[in-house]
């Protein structure tokens, strides 16, 4: 009922296909914006540096995506959902720490 393709059927299968999705050019990933960096500075400066270090990863794979036409798999877009989340658990970090510091 299937027939078996040869090893070099599958990787002409692999290296073409890929270009005819991209036939009508890069689709650009979803606007994003970078992460917030709404820690205090003053009352919390490791984690005030660590969402600076967030925000300025994002705009590095921000530009990367612009360098390859945001053909990267999905895999940035992925990295500045992560970036997005870790900088939302730094805010909650500071928020603990207030509330355990009082």
């Amino acid at each position: 009922m299937f027939k078996k393709l040869s090893t070099t059927a599958l990787l002409l299968g692999m290296t073409i296909a890929p270009g005819l999705l991209n036939a009508a050019g890069p689709v650009p990933a979803p606007v994003q914006k970078k992460p917030a960096q709404n820690v205090s500075p003053r009352r919390h400066p490791n984690i005030a540096a660590a969402q600076r270090l967030t925000a300025q990863a994002f705009q590095k794979i921000t530009a990367a995506q612009q360098a390859n036409e945001f053909d990267l798999a999905g895999h940035a877009q992925k990295a500045k959902e992560l970036l997005d989340q870790a900088n939302e658990e730094l805010k909650k970090a500071a928020e603990v720490s207030n509330i355990n510091h009082q």
